[in-house]
């Protein structure tokens, strides 16, 4: 088998497996959400379906499909079908480009652990050197779907729900970019790969403590939360002001889309902030086991990091009420990118002076 074949199939193999985990992850990410939630609420949340619960993401899936996909007559129709199909695609595509461990070796054959990458000279995979460029400028287009749904649904909640989505993803998409550059100038690379690297040896090498990234740090995970559409931000879809948003007129599959694309987008974001603050998959303490099970641990490392953000984003929304509108903007730019452009000076001013 040739090397163009080999790099094509493991491909294939790597989009097949992650597109399963990532899906599975979704679905049980709604199931600790509502159980969460349910018990800072003193309720139960999912109990029925399954010990624990544990089969209602499967229920609930074959519910999308089974319920009817009405086709409201006042819509422009094209808009409408891809308005979704473009909101799952940029979340998916985002998630194809972050790597969640070390090369793996596989014989003569070594491959990163992510799904996209480039053949090299040698016929294997190898990373991308400017995969966190590439993630924003995909996760920037998101916010089409949302604003097509919004419009082409020709009905005003959903419009106001689409048009607050424009505007609150734009200006937060200004301080969260911001936020990453003093990461950026600390290890010199857009490559994910590079800035795990240059964390590793213990958490004392971490963004977040050896790089004193904590301003960079908060900035982006509350932009984040405003990029994801999430309370204390879900100012786009609130219910008791817009009935849903820029969803209201979508039913069955088409809503269950947009639902897949929120949280693909709050696993991308939790793997975006394990990678550039907290070491990736590199260990907090380097070298305490022995050499055949730390060789298993990155992985696990990198998930237990990524399911405490989950956690995070699952408290906040249970803590926190809502924004009023100008509220959410007001603290965008007058506070968020005010702190990211200080953050950068002072990160900037430390690197200059070290050198």
């Amino acid at each position: 088998m040739g090397a163009v074949a080999i790099f094509l199939l493991v491909s294939l193999i790597k989009v097949v497996l992650v597109i399963f985990i990532l899906l599975t992850a979704v679905a049980y990410t709604v199931w600790l959400e509502r159980k969460v939630v349910g018990r800072m609420q003193n309720r139960w949340g999912p109990t029925r379906v399954g010990p624990f619960g544990l089969l209602q993401p499967l229920a609930d899936g074959l519910k999308f499909i089974l319920k009817e996909d009405l086709l409201p007559p006042h819509v422009n129709k094209p808009l409408y079908i891809a308005a979704p199909m473009i909101a799952l695609a940029m979340a998916l595509l985002s998630i194809s480009l972050v790597p969640f461990g070390p090369t793996l070796t596989l014989g003569h054959y070594t491959t990163p652990l992510q799904i996209t990458g480039i053949m090299n000279s040698a016929g294997q995979a190898a990373d991308i050197n400017i995969g966190l460029l590439i993630i924003l400028g995909v996760t920037s287009i998101g916010v089409y779907g949302i604003a097509l749904a919004g419009w082409s649904s020709n009905n005003k909640y959903s419009l106001l729900g689409g048009l607050r989505a424009s505007a609150q993803m734009v200006s937060y998409e200004v301080s969260l970019g911001l936020s990453l550059v003093g990461v950026l100038i600390l290890t010199g690379s857009f490559s994910l790969r590079d800035i795990v690297n240059h964390q590793a040896g213990g958490f004392w090498h971490w963004n977040i403590f050896g790089g004193f990234q904590f301003i960079a740090f908060f900035v982006y995970l509350t932009s984040a939360y405003a990029e994801t559409n999430r309370i204390p931000f879900d100012l786009p879809e609130a219910e008791t002001e817009l009935v849903a948003g820029y969803h209201t007129e979508y039913s069955s599959m088409k809503f269950a889309m947009f639902f897949m694309a929120e949280y693909s987008n709050m696993v991308t974001v939790a793997c975006i902030a394990s990678i550039l603050f907290l070491g990736g998959w590199s260990g907090p303490i380097p070298g305490f086991l022995p050499p055949i099970l730390q060789s298993l641990l990155p992985v696990l490392y990198f998930m237990a990091r990524v399911v405490a953000f989950l956690f995070i984003y699952i408290w906040v929304r249970g803590t926190l009420p809502r924004f009023r509108y100008d509220q959410l903007m007001a603290f965008c730019w007058k506070f968020l990118l005010p702190l990211s452009l200080a953050n950068i000076m002072i990160t900037a001013l430390v690197v200059a002076l070290r050198s």
